[in-house]
């Protein structure tokens, strides 16, 4: 499985993040899902945490957020972002693709800016195939990939399939569902 950047990497990487989110603010992307009151989400490769704690004013006291990344210094920031705004539905995952959540329990998976860098992509879109409800949705983009390159990698293994393009992300459902 894939191991984590080197510690410098991921502190500049999040402090590039940062400062992309005051220029260009992650809401309108998880606007465009419209995200439920109670909905659970997964949010798989959450580095610092801008989406998840976004999602957590956004799922209100009865819905729950998942932040999963495989760097420990992630975990430890979202964690400590959580705390300084008394978040209580915001759970951290420290793993690279065992996400250890119950079968058809996720409304939403946020998999966004991580796919190209996946060595073995199969064994997470199996992971999201399996913690994802039936009428459950992937919101995915990759500003490192094309689109025929993201809907391939998507739906290679016949476990998603693309429903919608947004305007700011792909949505893909369970295949079959």
């Amino acid at each position: 499985m894939d191991k984590p950047m080197p510690d410098l990497h991921f502190r500049l990487i999040s402090t590039a993040m940062m400062l992309r989110d005051l220029f260009l603010p992650r809401h309108p992307i998880l606007d465009e899902l419209e995200i439920k009151d109670g909905a659970y989400i997964l949010d798989y490769g959450c580095g610092p945490g801008n989406y998840s704690l976004i999602a957590a004013d956004m799922v209100g006291a009865t819905g729950k957020i998942y932040s999963l990344d495989i760097h420990p210094l992630a975990i430890e920031r979202v964690k400590s972002r959580a705390a300084q705004r008394n978040l209580t539905n915001l759970e951290t995952i420290l793993s690279g693709c065992d996400t250890g959540l119950n079968n058809d329990s996720m409304d939403i998976i946020f998999f966004y800016d991580i796919f190209h860098a996946l060595s073995e992509p199969d064994g997470v879109l199996k992971e999201f195939h399996r913690v994802l409800k039936p009428g459950g949705f992937v919101s995915m983009s990759d500003h490192h990939m094309k689109q025929p390159d993201i809907v391939e990698g998507m739906e290679s293994k016949g476990l998603l399939k693309l429903i919608r393009r947004g305007k700011r992300s792909y949505i893909f459902g369970k295949n079959g569902h």
